[in-house]
């Protein structure tokens, strides 16, 4: 495929549930969403032996994902034995931060390297709008202790017209006293996110600089996604944009996804999706499986096509069951 020689796919998003203890407004319905039977969830075992055979692919990062990671029970075992697998190097989650105080001495001790926190706003009455549930409380401090033991912290924010548009200084800010990272992510058309309109990336530095002063270009690696980070005068931390859809990094992107029902989706924005649950439920052998894993890789699309994604993949429409 053209110019897949410069491109590494080395970094593979594996989603463990399509549970949440949130409902948020752009990720699902208030009702929630139709939850996959647990027999069709894959296994921690199936989804360690994915991990090892997409690794003599090429995956030497893994990002766990929900839904929420957390809400399943026995995650911090499945975290611990993913460390364990010849050639990955990295282990790292994602998280709305609800139950993350809980969980941080473990994940820790256990050698995860960095968490990135879904947090729209700092203001309750927000926080509640927007994910229809409470706990903002208990996110900021989680936040805090994870930065106390260490752990790298990335604050993931999602602007939205008439919802949070006017606190994105705000929530930059807490870049400026704290060792974190801020990323403003465009929101994407998928499921119920389609109903809402995105703040785009330049709209957001704008604000930003009005409010803080020059945006200045910062060049150094911050992590393993697509996100341009840039320097303010007198933060600790940087500010981070992911904007795949007013500036798109396609043909740079190293990411596949494993859906928590075992579909490998080499593109976030396109219905293709390749079961892999009939091979591990059907008897196929490891080298079956890494060889269509590194078919997959290969076939992996130079561009986004949101549009061609929500039609033709309608019942893997809303983030929580593809994987944050």
């Amino acid at each position: 495929m053209e110019n897949m020689e410069k491109r590494v796919v080395d970094y593979l998003r594996v989603s463990i549930t399509d549970r949440c203890n949130l409902r948020c407004r752009y990720c699902m319905p208030d009702k929630g969403i139709s939850l996959v039977p647990h027999s069709e969830t894959l296994r921690y075992e199936e989804l360690l032996r994915v991990v090892a055979c997409a690794a003599r692919a090429g995956i030497q990062k893994i990002k766990v994902t929900g839904g929420e990671p957390l809400v399943r029970r026995g995650v911090l075992g499945f975290l611990e034995k993913l460390r364990g697998i010849k050639g990955i190097r990295q282990v790292t989650m994602t998280t709305n931060g609800i139950l993350l105080p809980q969980f941080l001495p473990q994940l820790a001790q256990i050698g995860v390297e960095a968490v990135n926190v879904s947090l729209d706003t700092l203001n309750p009455e927000t926080f509640r709008a927007i994910t229809r549930r409470d706990g903002l409380a208990d996110v900021l401090r989680g936040i805090d202790a994870a930065l106390t033991l260490g752990l790298r912290i990335k604050i993931n924010a999602v602007p939205i017209a008439g919802l949070n548009e006017d606190e994105l200084p705000a929530l930059a800010e807490l870049a400026k006293d704290k060792p974190l990272d801020v990323r403003f992510i465009e929101l994407m058309p998928i499921g119920c996110g389609a109903a809402f309109t995105p703040v785009k990336t330049d709209e957001v530095r704008h604000r930003l600089e009005q409010a803080f002063g020059p945006l200045m270009p910062w060049e150094g690696r911050r992590g393993n996604g697509p996100a341009r980070y840039v320097s303010v005068e007198g933060f600790a931390g940087k500010i981070g944009f992911i904007s795949p859809l007013s500036h798109s990094f396609c043909r740079t992107c190293n990411r596949l996804r494993l859906t928590a029902t075992g579909l490998l989706k080499p593109c976030l924005a396109s219905g293709n999706a390749v079961p892999l649950w009939p091979l591990l439920r059907t008897g196929a052998g490891d080298a079956q499986l890494t060889a269509l894993l590194e078919k997959t890789i290969t076939q992996k699309p130079l561009a986004q096509d949101f549009a061609q994604m929500n039609a033709s993949c309608p019942e893997q429409k809303k983030m929580a069951q593809i994987g944050g």
